[in-house]
């Protein structure tokens, strides 16, 4: 099986792929080559698949043969027969040699059928490759190795389907397959809320289904350390409980807490449990230990390792804190590298994740200790103290033969190129890093974190806050087109991330990351031609019976209605409503009411003409399906008029101007495209009428979350011109009281204006004490309303 990456010639290793494609498209000509048969519904989709259109039988004496060394594999595929059928079918076991003479059934013999495991490394040459070949008394999967074998059988699982005689039927045909990517992972934070490890080996099962290979098990947190050291028994006894957890999104205040102990820790016995329950899966555990930020939790337990020395408490919401591990207190290295002992004795897989990512520096400037240590090693500042943090636990890994991961902030002080990245701030610090020479696994916040929300349908339950639907997903490619040839081979795969702290039970848990795990699946392990999104939404909904079969609660309205919104003139917006659901028809609503069966059919893009309220509703046939599409639309004077800004948007909240006059008001949720973002700027907008207009009020929404840094303007104007040189105020407001959307409507005398000035002074660094202190505050600004 593979356990990790190889380092030593990608290049070499990338143009063999390339070669192996060509010459299997090549060899097979076929269409099924580069189009998906319709038969052969398996995610994540093969290299090669093609089917005969005829169906074979497992029937009660049809006899598994297997080899010692795939024993596992033949009782693995025997049970999931029995989940079907009732059944197991009989084994013989076989020496590895004489499994390639076994022969199909003869029909004058009437032998019985036959469920062949074996490896044929010199015929199925790519590692955990497999060829699955079902014929009409036969089922032939061979691997390169055992874990080739494996994935094959996952293959073959999907398709089976249960016919009324309690008999498996099988397409027949030929499945040819191996990964792209030999990192194909998938994370999990149980420090914010725990699972049971029953959870996480059906969680491992979902994985290996879908060809994941790496478990990422984040194990320590501010709000919890999870994992039993011996050494340091408060860590099980004070670390890994909290007092309460916040109740609501961290972004409405004030906060309010339930009150509630919360906690409690994996077992070492429980850890070994769960790595070899994995391993029997072909998945690895990457272990992570947070360092030397997201320390609040141990911190409590010892408070000797802070720079202030405490007291700390175990944190009961959700950020980045300030209080981190000490980086010039000797004692707090001794620490680590004691937890990394026990964490290695336990965890076989070649790596570890050391974390690195969000670690304030606060509290280093003002630490004595923190400060020496830069002056004695020379260190420019303390972002290089994170470097010679980061760099000191990497080298004692690599004494135990053990290679580190981190988060991409460890690149910003300086980290040995053993160091394989995590680039979770977005794809430009994966690109940066590999042109640099080190290996990275594409991570991407903004497109494989899973905690994000995957609808903008009011009644989504909490979640982390941007808006990541399947099809983002989906369409991710992870190799960028920045990268030359030799710089693409240092990119080893890709993971999707799962932060839980909204996630406070396993079944919210799996609707959060059901089915969009099956799209990173196939990010990671189908090669990028073979990727269609039409399809693969076909084989999803043959998918979902296999899902509930498995009891996952997984998110069932990967189909909903969406819409577009389309400029058509100067004053005129039109919305386009659509759908991937087959054979549905959309009917809407203007008037706020909810369609019903006789509701207007839509045909063609709505005219928003006129403030309404829209809502629209799939029907299949007369039965309503899924939730109802609502948006409120604002018509007004300004409505696609010319508008300039003094300073654009920054960061994901740089959208184009016209957006404040697109008559769309955005969601308190702010992940809906409709926010402009100004960090450390002003709002400085002015809108041209085009004519002399009269004007009697004027209106903007701006955002105050100061938990999400997000601060109102500390002065707002509102001023209009003839001229648009000569300006007069109209309205001033300092006071900005709501957590939340401020909706700022201000009335006055009708007056003729051709141009209007909306001016928001951001308060810039945000103050001592607040949470992102020293900071550039937000500003956040949408839908300007003139009347």
């Amino acid at each position: 099986m593979i356990l990790g990456f190889n380092r030593n010639t990608p290049g070499h290793y990338l143009k063999f792929r390339l070669k192996l494609v060509l010459v299997l498209g090549l060899f097979f000509s076929g269409r099924a080559v580069y189009a998906q048969d319709s038969l052969f519904k398996v995610i994540p989709e093969p290299v090669y698949a093609k089917s005969t259109g005829q169906k074979m039988e497992i029937q009660p004496k049809t006899v598994i043969y297997y080899s010692e060394s795939l024993a596992a594999n033949a009782a693995l595929i025997n049970e999931a027969i029995r989940s079907y059928t009732g059944y197991l079918l009989p084994l013989s076991l076989q020496p590895e040699k004489s499994l390639a003479a076994v022969k199909v059934p003869g029909k004058e013999q009437h032998d019985p059928q036959q469920l062949v495991l074996s490896i044929d490394s010199l015929n199925v040459k790519m590692p955990s490759g497999y060829q699955l070949l079902i014929e009409k008394d036969k089922i032939s999967i061979i691997g390169h190795d055992p874990s080739g074998v494996f994935y094959g059988i996952q293959s073959l699982i999907q398709l089976f389907h249960l016919s009324k005689k309690n008999i498996l039927a099988i397409p027949q045909g030929e499945i040819k397959d191996y990964p792209r990517f030999n990192y194909r992972g998938m994370h999990l934070d149980v420090g914010r809320h725990l699972y049971t490890v029953d959870f996480l080996k059906k969680f491992i099962d979902l994985l290996s289904l879908y060809k994941f290979n790496v478990f990422h098990w984040h194990l320590t947190e501010d709000q919890g350390w999870r994992m039993e050291i011996k050494k340091y028994p408060k860590l099980q006894s004070v670390a890994a409980w909290r007092s309460g957890t916040i109740i609501g999104h961290k972004k409405e205040t004030p906060h309010t807490f339930d009150g509630k102990k919360y906690g409690g820790y994996y077992t070492q016995d429980q850890i070994k449990e769960v790595v070899a329950y994995a391993r029997s899966k072909y998945v690895n555990v990457l272990p992570e230990i947070e360092m030397p930020g997201h320390a609040l939790a141990a911190l409590t337990a010892y408070p000797e390792l802070g720079c202030t020395g405490g007291p700390y408490q175990t944190a009961q919401f959700w950020g980045v804190f300030d209080d981190v591990f000490c980086a010039g207190n000797e004692q707090v290295y001794q620490f680590m590298e004691d937890v990394l002992d026990e964490v290695i004795s336990l965890f076989p897989y070649a790596y570890i994740h050391i974390g690195g990512d969000e670690c304030p520096k606060l509290k280093w400037k003002h630490c004595p200790k923190c400060q020496e240590r830069i002056k004695t090693e020379g260190l420019k500042d303390e972002h290089e103290l994170q470097g010679y943090f980061m760099n000191r636990i990497e080298r004692y890994l690599a004494g135990k033969n053990k290679k580190a991961i981190g988060w991409d902030e460890v690149l910003e002080g300086g980290i040995s190129k053993n160091t394989t990245i995590m680039n979770w701030r977005g794809e430009q610090s994966g690109i940066t890093a590999a042109k640099a020479g080190y290996d990275v696994i594409m991570t991407p916040e903004n497109l494989l974190y899973l905690d994000y929300y995957q609808s903008l349908n009011k009644d989504e339950p909490v979640a982390a806050g941007n808006y990541t639907p399947l099809s983002k997903v989906y369409a991710y490619e992870p190799v960028p087109d920045a990268l030359s040839a030799k710089e693409a081979g240092f990119i080893k795969g890709i993971q999707a991330g799962v932060w839980t702290e909204y996630m406070s039970d396993e079944k919210h848990l799996e609707y959060m990351v059901f089915p969009r795990a099956l799209a990173v699946s196939e990010i990671g392990w189908s090669q990028s031609g073979r990727k269609n999104y039409p399809w693969f939404l076909q084989k999803l909904r043959d998918q979902e019976a296999l899902l509930r079969r498995r009891n996952v609660n997984y998110y069932p309205y990967f189909e909903e209605l969406t819409a577009d919104w389309k400029n058509e003139n100067e004053s005129t917006i039109t919305v386009i409503l659509k759908t991937t659901l087959p054979n549905a028809l959309i009917r809407y609503t203007t008037d706020s009411s909810i369609p019903i069966v006789k509701s207007k059919v839509y045909q063609q893009p709505i005219p928003l003409d006129r403030s309404m309220e829209l809502n629209a509703q799939l029907f299949v046939g007369n039965r309503a399906t899924g939730r109802v599409f609502n948006q409120h639309f604002q018509h007004h004077l300004g409505l696609q008029k010319k508008i300039t800004l003094a300073n654009p948007g920054n960061g994901k909240y740089n959208f184009p101007a016209k957006l404040l006059l697109n008559g769309l008001e955005g969601h308190h949720r702010f992940n809906d495209s409709q926010w402009l973002g100004f960090s450390g700027k002003d709002l400085d907008a002015v809108v041209d009428l085009g004519k002399a207009t009269p004007v009697s009020a004027i209106g903007v929404n701006l955002l105050n979350y100061h938990w999400q840094r997000m601060w109102a303007p500390k002065r707002l104007r509102f001023m209009g011109s003839l001229d648009g040189k000569n300006f007069k105020e109209i309205y001033t407001q300092e006071n900005f009281d709501i957590n939340g959307i401020n909706k700022v409507n201000a009335q006055f005398p009708t007056q003729q204006l051709r141009y209007v000035r909306v001016v928001g002074e951001n308060i810039g660094i945000i103050p001592k004490g607040a949470y992102g202190e020293g900071e550039k505050a937000w500003l956040m600004a949408d839908e300007i309303i003139i009347n």
